[in-house]
């Protein structure tokens, strides 16, 4: 019996070591995958037909304004300004009937100065997975700049080109490092888990009619 309690241990200690050396090496890799196609810099982006905004909430549990939603905002407003891309794509969770990050989303960018008729909203955007790949899949974009924290965008990034999209990134001003700590945290297992998606083939959960973007 304490040779099998003491077996087990070991199974479970060597399992929990390779989880951490495949959480790292997973980081790592898109991290070092993705340097050359994410950037701060507007200036050093191509101009695309499209930028990709990906939701997040608008404002936190506690009810305060969300800042990754308003930097993200902010960032995608400029992008288009600065003539990189003519249209964007407001990609986010609509699964309940008075949550809806497109909505919130695309009514931010018209008080920015956006006008309405180049947003698209894209109503099932419920993961990142979901979001690069309905870019392509729905509105038939095949290069488009993705606009999120740089974090997220990393990740992102490396989905879109691992699944043969010509993606860049545009990075909106992060929070405070307190203020993203679980967030941060939260964005290292997510980044293993899209090797696991990999392995396993994961699909958007939902198709849909093609959205023509003219």
């Amino acid at each position: 019996m304490k040779k099998l309690i003491k077996n087990t241990i070991k199974i479970f200690l060597l399992l929990f070591v390779a989880g951490i050396i495949f959480v790292i090496w997973s980081n790592f890799t898109i991290k070092d995958q993705t340097k050359n196609f994410v950037t701060s810099d507007i200036s050093r982006l191509p101009t695309e037909k499209t930028g990709l905004l990906l939701g997040t909430s608008k404002t936190l549990s506690n009810g305060n304004p969300n800042a990754y939603f308003f930097n993200r905002i902010k960032a995608a407003a400029d992008l288009y300004k600065s003539g990189k891309v003519q249209n964007i794509i407001v990609s986010g969770d609509n699964s309940q009937k008075d949550y809806n990050e497109p909505e919130e989303m695309k009514n931010e960018l018209i008080k920015a100065g956006i006008p309405a008729e180049r947003i698209f909203e894209d109503f099932a955007g419920f993961r990142t997975l979901d979001s690069v790949l309905r870019a392509k899949e729905i509105f038939g974009q095949n290069s488009y700049i993705i606009i999120s924290q740089k974090f997220h965008n990393e990740r992102a990034v490396y989905l879109a080109r691992k699944n043969g999209i010509r993606a860049f990134g545009y990075n909106a001003a992060n929070v405070n490092k307190y203020a993203g700590f679980k967030t941060n945290a939260r964005e290292k297992l997510a980044r293993a888990k899209v090797f696991w998606d990999f392995i396993f083939e994961v699909e958007p959960k939902f198709g849909g009619e093609k959205i023509l973007i003219p």
